[in-house]
């Protein structure tokens, strides 16, 4: 089976930073995460938005990638949200408690109705 690596593309917008994810979160993504999360924080957006809707897989390597990001999320004192993850990783994102760090929403327009939501 072929793997998909992983792209990440970042939209700024008032107050949120959007990466859109694509392909496979797994051990070849750190760079590549590392990288958009860099550029999604240089615009010092209040929150930062995953939105996982172009992800076809993650791995436990991905998740402790996405577990890494939290934590410069809360170091920063930013919100970091999940959007468009298929109904399976949101059971893995909620065994494995990520649920309860970081929002997860159905879609990015739910996850942007709650920030707003938030700065009012």
């Amino acid at each position: 089976m072929a793997m998909t690596p992983l792209e990440a593309h970042v939209r700024q917008q008032s107050r949120v930073a959007i990466i859109d994810l694509r392909g496979e979160i797994n051990s070849l993504s750190e760079d590549t995460l590392q990288k958009a999360y860099a550029e999604a924080e240089a615009g010092n957006p209040e929150t930062i938005l995953l939105n996982f809707e172009g992800v076809d897989y993650i791995n436990s390597t991905g998740i402790a990638l996405i577990v890494s990001l939290l934590a410069k999320a809360r170091a920063s004192h930013r919100r970091l949200l999940a959007a468009g993850l298929s109904a399976h990783y949101v059971e893995i994102f909620e065994i494995t408690r990520l649920a309860d760090l970081m929002s997860v929403f159905s879609t990015e327009a739910q996850a942007l109705q709650d920030v707003s939501a938030a700065a009012s």
